[in-house]
């Protein structure tokens, strides 16, 4: 099941007296994040759409102004708290994937399809992700997530890797 609402940052801290707000963003770039109109506190089960009056880029985090939130104050009691955005608001390639999404799906050979483990999670090293694999009984392993080693990715089939020797030991 996809889910509806994705992370898409954490409040830092204020910014000035008009309740701005500095937020580390979760988005492939700042560009992403500026595109939001909305963003979401959740509380509990719920999501509280909240509209985005104003969004700029700050150092390599984004300054941003929500509706209803008008102190350094208020901003202050949301520190440290997650945002979400709707994924349908994200504007995303046909190829895009959330990453969310890849989390658990078998990591296989593209020729053979042996299953080598799953995705555990995913590790941005600034070049490239890193695509951890948990397997079973054996150490995790690493993936660059280049071309060279991932062959296709198919939220139905999982990710299919081309292996080179000692890739995964």
């Amino acid at each position: 099941m996809l889910h509806k609402y994705l992370e898409c940052g954490q409040i830092v801290r204020a910014h000035g007296i008009n309740g701005a707000m500095i937020i580390n963003h979760f988005c492939d770039s700042v560009e992403v994040f500026e595109a939001l109109k909305y963003v979401y506190f959740k509380n509990g089960d719920e999501y509280k759409r909240v509209k985005v009056i104003k969004s700029a880029p700050y150092k390599n985090s984004v300054i941003v102004t929500l509706d209803g939130i008008t102190t350094p104050e208020e901003v202050v009691s949301l520190r440290m708290k997650t945002i979400y955005a709707d994924r349908n608001d994200i504007i995303t390639d046909e190829n895009d994937f959330f990453i969310v999404d890849l989390i658990g799906l078998e990591i296989k050979d593209n020729a053979t399809n042996e299953v080598y483990g799953t995705l555990k999670e995913v590790i941005n090293q600034g070049a490239q992700d890193i695509y951890v694999v948990k397997r079973d009984n054996k150490p995790d392993a690493y993936i660059p997530a280049i071309k060279e080693f991932i062959a296709k990715i198919s939220l139905e089939e999982g990710i299919l890797i081309t292996p080179i020797e000692g890739l995964l030991d």
